[in-house]
């Protein structure tokens, strides 16, 4: 059974029949968020920028959102490859010890566990990440207005109850709740690189990347409300809370028209959903003009009904396997292993491309 479905938009299709695909025609490489699903991109993370990325010299704007914009620092690390296995171990064996009473650990607990974790990752390699010669980060985070402007036990739950009404009505209309604030590593001029995708769809914010920010800002970009604290006062960005930028941005369905070049989107399935309240709004789920020239890699859902539990990892797993920490990394390893194929099967397609396992992206 394949493994790896392969969708490209109506100019990536072009381009593909034309020429195939090298390394110089990718400008922009997203990152989702989606938690644990994220793990199953392993191999193909270690594949994209351990070897085939690495043979050439241009440009590539990398663009995280949660687990993504862990994913997309760690590729401007030297070294990819094993940074990208530190990663995958340290996620996959992340563990929160229970006290007395508790049936899931608190949200300061795991804020605390969490940013030390990204210290002990990140730490003295920051100035590595924001100088990479041709990986360009943008790490995308969901900051706080009006209701969700502090973190606090009556205003947030209030405030999120009233961004998914806004949300559901209009999607620009979570602006007035939630504003996309995207920092960005420096460009060689020093300037924080420009965005490669456009920003009229949502309110949005850009500025710079740097050391004394991005611990924050990446902690921040996973901070998943109520499982995490918000991060408050990022510095360099607007004072008040910062989530995780999957609220704003879940699979990062941006306009990448404004950026020349295609963008290669490796993703855990076929739905490019706008944000994380839209869900459940499946008329958001489909293919718009923003992602013509994007080529997406994801798993065959026949592939991923054969692995353990018939599904990929997610967060729900943290709850069916409780404080039996050996048995959840043995499944997650296990999907780990097999996703090996999907980067095999890519690796395949890229020395010799065949147009028939190509499918127009709807």
């Amino acid at each position: 059974m394949r493994a790896l479905h392969i969708h490209a938009g109506p100019a990536a299709l072009q381009h593909l029949q034309a020429q195939g695909l090298a390394p110089q025609d990718v400008t922009v490489i997203p990152g989702a968020a989606g938690g644990p699903k994220g793990l199953i991109l392993g191999p193909l993370d270690r594949f994209l920028f351990g070897e085939w990325l690495a043979t050439s010299q241009h440009t590539v704007h990398l663009v995280g959102a949660s687990i993504g914009a862990w994913r997309m620092a760690t590729a401007c690390l030297q070294h990819a490859v094993p940074a990208f296995q530190r990663l995958e171990h340290d996620y996959i064996h992340q563990h929160y010890e229970l006290k007395p009473g508790q049936s899931r650990p608190s949200a300061e607990q795991v804020s605390t566990e969490f940013g030390h974790n990204l210290a002990l990752f990140y730490g003295g390699r920051i100035a590595e990440v924001l100088s990479h010669p041709r990986y360009r980060l943008h790490v995308v985070t969901s900051h706080g207005r009006h209701l969700l402007s502090r973190e606090s036990a009556w205003a947030t739950p209030l405030g999120y109850a009233a961004a998914y009404v806004a949300n559901a009505v209009h999607r620009p209309a979570l602006g007035a709740f939630l504003e996309r604030v995207v920092f960005s590593s420096p460009a060689p001029d020093g300037s924080p690189s420009a965005l490669p995708f456009g920003t009229q769809d949502f309110k949005t914010l850009h500025f710079a990347l740097n050391e004394p920010n991005f611990m924050a800002a990446v902690q921040a970009s996973c901070s998943i409300p109520f499982v995490l604290q918000a991060v408050h006062d990022v510095p360099g960005g607007p004072t008040g809370a910062y989530w995780d930028g999957g609220i704003t941005d879940y699979h990062l369905h941006l306009d990448y028209r404004t950026q020349p070049g295609l963008v290669l989107y490796p993703h855990f399935q076929k739905q490019v959903v706008p944000g994380w309240l839209d869900k459940a709004l499946k008329h958001r789920h489909r293919a718009t003009p923003f992602l013509d020239r994007l080529v997406l890699l994801s798993p065959n859902p026949e592939w991923v009904a054969s692995l353990p539990n018939g599904k990929l990892p997610d967060r729900t797993d943290f709850t069916r396997y409780g404080q039996d920490l050996n048995a959840r990394v043995a499944v997650w390893q296990q999907c780990v292993s097999a996703a090996q194929q999907l980067a095999d099967e890519w690796g395949e397609w890229l020395a010799k491309p065949d147009m028939s396992r190509v499918s127009p992206l709807t």
